[in-house]
């Protein structure tokens, strides 16, 4: 991934967005810029910020655990576009895993923490015993693009310009005031310019789809308590099917479990997030 230099731009703009700097005088440190492209609702999306911290960790852990294998986050204030700082410590580099975690920072105010443990994925065994099945979607071409969203829903989130996102049908009745009530929201995902999905970019499309509690009737933010990603392999090039469910509001606050398959039919993403209600 190429470095964030003055000569040096990434290409794309997820790279752009997760792109850092080591500090010359604190080890362990990471500067970097938050784009308002990245913003939803308050702040700037959490899987982003996921990806950015996470971006810090792996450059620390080296190059034999390149990938993050499990990220876990806890969002302590809304992040805004602007300068921004990933302060990391690796606490055990074994064999197979570098564990360590980060604080990512802006104006001095603490914005999220992240525990994680890093991996080689190609280094894995190949095993897979599962039971789970992707879910069933109509070909991207009949699912429903982010061109077609609420105006409000689009005035709220610069982030759904930098994705191309096509929504199952049947799940995005209350973009027309006819939500399911199933809690359940599903579809295609890529990067819009095309970016090849990889570890990092997991951890954005686990946050990436609008909140399931819009299927629920409750459209508005849902900003993130905690979200746990769990990387279980390279995705293949192409499309990602993204499914989001929750089961659960109580409380003021909601569950989200998210599933990634990528074009092969394998497994390559799960979460678990915390989320306040929409009021």
């Amino acid at each position: 991934m190429p470095e964030a230099t003055p000569e040096t731009t990434p290409a794309f703009e997820f790279d752009q967005g997760i792109a850092l700097t080591a500090h010359p005088d604190e080890p362990g440190r990471y500067d970097g810029e938050l784009g308002d492209g990245w913003q939803i609702g308050g702040g700037v999306n959490g899987g982003l910020l996921l990806a950015f911290a996470a971006h810090a960790l792996a450059r620390e852990a080296g190059a034999a655990h390149p990938h993050p294998l499990t990220v876990s986050g806890t969002y302590i204030s809304a992040s805004r576009p602007g300068p921004a700082t990933v302060r990391t410590e690796i606490v055990r580099r074994g064999r197979s895993l570098a564990t360590g975690s980060a604080v990512l920072s802006q104006d001095g105010r603490e914005r999220l923490r992240v525990t994680a443990s890093f991996t080689d994925l190609a280094a894995l065994d190949g095993e897979v015993a599962t039971t789970a099945l992707p879910p069933q979607l109509p070909a991207p071409e009949q699912c429903v693009g982010v061109e077609h969203a609420p105006r409000e829903l689009l005035a709220e989130a610069a982030l759904l310009e930098r994705l191309d996102l096509r929504l199952d049908p049947a799940t995005i009745g209350w973009a027309v005031g006819r939500p399911s009530k199933q809690g359940r929201i599903q579809g295609w995902f890529r990067l819009a310019d095309k970016r090849p999905a990889d570890a990092l970019s997991l951890l954005l499309a686990a946050d990436a789809l609008p909140p399931v509690t819009f299927d629920l009737g409750r459209p508005g933010w849902a900003p993130t308590i905690e979200l746990t990603v769990h990387v279980r392999a390279l995705p293949a090039d192409g499309w990602l099917r993204v499914s989001h469910a929750t089961r659960n509001v109580a409380g003021g606050y909601f569950e989200e479990d998210c599933e990634v398959w990528d074009e092969n039919g394998r497994l390559v993403a799960q979460s678990r997030q915390l989320a306040m209600a929409p009021r």
